[in-house]
């Protein structure tokens, strides 16, 4: 008799980061949307992770329509040190416009230009959560955990999702949560699932704070709430 195949390890990922994102500080509901930076790793090996995002950018605005609105402003590395970030947008179509128009290109990565752009916004106006995806990391990671702990204290925390299993960078992008005040999770490429629950957790809290991912609604959200403690106090 065949046995049945465990569940992945990154079923427990996701629910241990929901269970941070549970912790966090509340983000009052109501009055302007959340505002949500998104920065992501455009080198050529991650086009069809891009491709991904893309088309779970509509989901995101979709999960925080009744919880105050979301605004998103996208920012990207590739090539030969090109970065972009586009304004904040509240329109799902036009951000997932403006992305299906980026074509991944070979390059380095750019952690620490990506937080150094997202410090400098969340010291204009306060962006409520940051989204970090990326599969490597070739810097050096104290200037960039020093740049993670600055946001840390600008309130923004920084929830870094590493695509793949090299364990150098997953440790890296595991501080940089860490560090902010955020949380890590792993995913993978065919795991669109798990990342559609994560960036819909993220951007349900960016928009109106740990108390409306209660709000989250389907199968999955619900056996993912059931795993999460209480408010912290």
């Amino acid at each position: 008799m065949s046995q049945l195949p465990a569940k992945p390890a990154a079923s427990a990922a996701v629910a241990a980061f929901l269970a941070r994102v549970n912790s966090l500080p509340v983000k009052p509901a109501g009055g302007a949307p959340g505002r949500l930076l998104f920065l992501m790793d455009a080198t050529a090996s991650r086009q069809p992770s891009w491709d991904m995002a893309c088309h779970l950018m509509a989901d995101m605005f979709q999960a925080t329509r009744d919880v105050g609105g979301l605004a998103i402003q996208l920012a990207y590395w590739r090539g030969h040190m090109e970065f972009a970030a586009t304004p904040f947008l509240t329109d799902a179509a036009e951000l997932t416009r403006r992305m299906a128009g980026v074509q991944c290109l070979g390059g380095q990565t750019q952690i620490l230009a990506a937080l150094s752009h997202a410090l400098a916004e969340t010291k204009r106006s306060r962006i409520h959560a940051c989204v970090l995806v990326g599969d490597a990391l070739e810097e050096a990671l104290d200037p960039i955990c020093h740049a993670a702990g600055q946001m840390g204290l600008h309130g923004t925390p920084i929830f870094a999702f590493h695509e793949g299993a090299e364990p150098k960078s997953a440790d890296g992008f595991r501080q940089i949560a860490r560090v902010s005040g955020g949380a890590f999770a792993p995913f993978d490429a065919a795991s669109a699932e798990a990342l559609r629950d994560l960036l819909r957790a993220v951007a349900v809290f960016a928009a109106g704070g740990r108390q409306q991912l209660a709000a989250l609604s389907g199968q999955a959200a619900r056996r993912m709430l059931a795993q999460l403690p209480g408010p912290a106090r």
